[in-house]
């Protein structure tokens, strides 16, 4: 369990956290990372209680203007997924590059032809109860379109857990879930198996190359944004805030930007994919700061229609 307050340090950078965390074996901090040499390790035979006090700062930008920029004659940044609205303004401020040469390349990938992003806009806000029904319900319509072969991805695990126990013996396809298995044994599993289908939460949003018809469909719950109630995230608003600025604008959604794209950037890993991508968070369509998503994604045929979807297969096949 993760105590929900912070304390920041003298220097104004830090943010400290506790956090709590029992069960047998439990030996892991809240990001994941094993915990210190220095830290007891839990009695093998029962459970405890383990408190762990991390820290880390605000705004890495002086840091690294100190420690790395003020040091190099040169240094070439290259990333599929840093651009936010066609720039790089987000990324400079968080790394703390005063000045830079940047370019955005095209692709040699053909985006507009090799994908279609469908947005449904009849689906409940994300953010009442009426939803996980209905999406599981899209998710259903979609996979049978699609003959499987998808990643249903996921913010949380337990939208996640939910969505994959209302879809069990409601799809003819197998069904693997993060978490039942290591991750690399899921992944063999997804190439081998015909028309799997993997329902999967943050680790399997980037990193992950699955190349060919076996993977035709990626799909998000939702606008992939930071839990506001996380230490680090709390500070960091606050901080932008502080100093005048607006955090939403300046912090969340650019950071949600680019997670976003990390996911939808598992489908298409080479000339010949072609597939589909589904965002269940019609919010993109309907509030001010979905421009902003929209902009900086690659150039996707797009549509908000489920007979497009069935015809883009439909002709693919």
């Amino acid at each position: 369990m993760q105590l929900g307050f912070a304390m920041e340090s003298d220097d104004r950078n830090t943010v400290f956290w506790i956090e709590r965390r029992g069960g047998r074996g439990n030996n892991f901090s809240r990001a994941g990372q094993a915990t210190s040499k220095g830290a007891s390790a839990p009695d093998a035979n029962r459970s405890r209680q383990n408190v762990f006090l991390q820290a880390t700062p605000i705004d890495v930008g002086p840091i690294l203007r100190e420690c790395l920029w003020s040091k190099l004659e040169c240094a070439v940044l290259t990333s599929a997924t840093l651009a936010v609205g066609g720039g790089f303004e987000y990324i400079r401020q968080r790394l703390g590059m005063e000045r830079a040469r940047e370019s955005v390349l095209p692709s040699h990938f053909s985006y507009e032809s090799q994908a279609l992003f469908y947005v449904p806009p009849d689906l409940p806000d994300t953010r009442t109860p009426q939803f996980t029904a209905k999406a599981a319900e899209r998710i259903r319509q979609l996979l049978e379109i699609t003959r499987g072969r998808a990643f249903v991805l996921f913010t949380s695990y337990a939208q996640m857990n939910d969505i994959y126990n209302r879809l069990l013996g409601e799809l003819e396809f197998p069904m693997l879930r993060q978490g039942d298995a290591p991750k690399s044994a899921l992944l063999d599993e997804f190439r081998l198996t015909p028309h799997a289908v993997l329902f999967a939460t943050s680790s399997f949003w980037q990193g992950v190359d699955v190349q060919g018809e076996q993977l035709s469909c990626v799909i998000i719950d939702r606008l992939p944004f930071a839990v506001p109630s996380d230490p680090v995230v709390a500070a960091r608003v606050k901080a932008i805030d502080a100093d005048g600025g607006n955090a939403f604008f300046q912090y969340q959604v650019p950071s949600a930007v680019i997670t976003l794209k990390q996911g939808f950037g598992r489908l298409i890993r080479s000339l010949h994919d072609r597939g589909l991508l589904v965002l269940l968070d019609n919010r993109i369509l309907k509030k001010q700061y979905g421009r902003v998503f929209i902009d900086s994604l690659p150039n996707y045929k797009k549509t908000t229609d489920m007979r497009v979807v069935e015809d883009f297969f439909r002709c693919g096949e």
